[in-house]
């Protein structure tokens, strides 16, 4: 009976406890850690990202209609390089 007291005393599970989230972190923070190893583009995947297909915008008269509309309806902000509102006072 003793023993059974001992084995369920409020230190005992803490200390079962601490170890068991110790474990828990000694295991996943490398699977954590290893998640972010593979960052970036290697230099034989650059010319397939090179391609103007693999561009946003094909075009810069079509970007630059694109940007007049928005920041036009927009109002609040500004361009991209130019400072004033969407209302025309530069």
């Amino acid at each position: 009976m003793l023993h059974r007291v001992l084995l369920n005393s409020p230190q005992t599970v803490a200390r079962r406890s601490a170890r068991r989230t110790g474990l828990i972190l000694l295991l996943g923070l490398p699977v954590l850690l290893s998640a972010c190893s593979n960052l970036g583009v290697q230099p034989w995947e650059r010319d397939l990202l090179a391609k103007p297909s693999m561009q946003l915008t094909t075009s810069a008269v079509e970007s630059a209609a694109d940007d007049h509309t928005y920041f036009s309806k927009e109002a609040a902000t500004g361009g991209r390089s130019f400072g004033g509102g969407g209302c025309g006072c530069n």
